[in-house]
């Protein structure tokens, strides 16, 4: 299988079929930053119990799913969006899609219905690497990078088929990985 080792924010990282990490089992993140200092991304496939006015009382009424975005400091609370034009501060991750801003100035706009729950996801936690750590993994094959992401893959497409259709979606050998049992004895 080939891979290449270029990798940038914004890139989809799909987790390798048979990966051990159970953190990162049939995993989609999105890459949210990477240089040379390290990376950090989100888990896009792995819904939690939880909903944000379970851990945000002022957002009551402003039901979105609260994702686990990592394994690294699950006690913090990060998010990515689709509406630039409505909050004024935020890294763009690529065109149209970014991460963070003002959290007093978001429940503001949540509040006063500026946004809707599909202009935003939430995460708990995120995925991080230090310095060379990510490209270490990709070239132990443990990720498949994907530089196509789209806003509709990464808002729209439901948890449980993302992984499974991001493969098939890049074609070729990916279109046959896509169909790997999770458990490699039931083949």
């Amino acid at each position: 299988m080939s891979n290449s080792f270029s990798v940038s924010k914004g890139d989809l990282l799909i987790s390798e079929p048979f990966l051990p990490d159970p953190n990162f089992e049939r995993t989609v993140i999105l890459l949210c930053e990477h240089n040379e200092e390290g990376s950090v991304g989100f888990v896009l496939n792995k819904p939690s119990h939880f909903q944000l006015k379970d851990v945000v009382d002022e957002v009551q009424g402003f039901d979105v799913t609260l994702y686990s975005g990592g394994p690294v400091e699950q006690n913090t609370l990060h998010f990515i969006h689709k509406v630039n034009d409505q909050l004024s501060t935020y890294q763009t991750i690529k065109k149209g899609l970014y991460w963070g801003d003002n959290f007093e100035q978001l429940l503001t706009k949540i509040n006063v219905k500026k946004v809707s729950p599909g202009d935003l996801k939430f995460f708990i936690g995120y995925s991080g690497w230090g310095s060379g750590q990510l490209e270490s993994e990709i070239r132990e094959k443990s990720w498949i990078i994907y530089k196509n992401a789209t806003i509709t893959q990464v808002f729209d497409t439901p948890p449980e088929i993302l992984w499974r259709s991001v493969l098939k979606e890049m074609g070729g050998e990916y279109k046959v990985i896509a169909n790997y049992p999770t458990d490699p004895r039931l083949n």
